[in-house]
């Protein structure tokens, strides 16, 4: 009976949606975490009848066909690309980005990867990393007698040093943007890496050329809204339970054929 399939594939399609969900409701508090949302498809379709054909001599035609649906697939799981609130955190190497773009992000491997999570840090030898360690691009290096570091909106970083009247400045940030930002892939650690579907990296100052701008002391929180999750996936657990009705039904009506027999 085709029906237990069909309603498997429903299932199995609820039960990525879950997954997805999950995911992003244990990312509620990631830094810069940008949701996903999960995209079905229907399955090929068996045709007993097609409509438009012939009915009879005189040219008559069917108006409506028969034809049988075979499931549903996940299609696709894009992120969710919109701005997430702002936080201020009052840590000076703390940067939020309002609108467009991602920091280049240097990875150990000479990849170059990118991300909306702001919250760096200084390591040893002084240059600007993230938590993991990997460089902020273009490398900005701090020295050790800098003081009450500043970053403009324009991504220009500044720091008094020893006893000197005025700002030194020490390096530029820039951002990155994509023609699709949703074909970019998640490798972790709040990264992402292009691909052909997201475009080459556009690389340009904050807050020119329709790049968002930046706000030290502050971070963007996840756009992940609670309510919405939960609403999904209450939806998603009764969409699964009534695919497992389906499977049911079918297994009672297949026990009333044997017994006919």
């Amino acid at each position: 009976m085709k029906a237990l399939y069909i309603a498997s594939t429903g299932m199995s399609a609820q039960e990525r949606n879950v997954e997805v969900i999950s995911n992003n409701i244990a990312n509620m508090r990631t830094t810069g975490f940008k949701r996903q949302r999960a995209e079905f498809q229907d399955l090929l379709y068996q045709v007993y009848r097609r409509a438009g054909s012939s009915t009879s001599e005189s040219g008559t035609q069917l108006p409506a066909g028969v034809e049988i649906g075979s499931g549903v697939k996940t299609g696709a799981t894009p992120r969710i690309m919109s701005q997430g609130n702002m936080q201020p955190t009052e840590k000076e190497l703390d940067v939020g980005i309002r609108g467009e773009g991602f920091f280049p992000i240097q990875l150990p491997d000479g990849r170059t990867a990118y991300t909306r999570d702001g919250a760096f840090e200084r390591n040893a030898n002084g240059m600007m990393v993230t938590i993991e360690g990997y460089q902020v691009q273009p490398g900005i290096i701090i020295p050790d007698n800098a003081r009450s570091i500043s970053i403009s909106s324009e991504g220009v970083v500044e720091a008094f040093l020893d006893n000197d009247g005025a700002p030194t400045q020490l390096g530029q940030l820039q951002l990155a943007r994509f023609a699709n930002k949703a074909g970019l892939e998640g490798i972790g650690d709040n990264l992402y890496v292009e691909t052909d579907a997201s475009g080459a990296a556009q690389v340009g100052t904050p807050n020119a050329d329709s790049f968002g701008n930046l706000l030290q002391g502050h971070l963007e929180l996840a756009n992940v809204n609670a309510v919405t999750e939960i609403a999904d996936l209450i939806a998603a657990q009764r969409a699964y339970e009534m695919n497992a009705r389906v499977i049911s039904g079918a297994d009672e009506m297949l026990s009333a054929t044997s017994q006919l027999r």
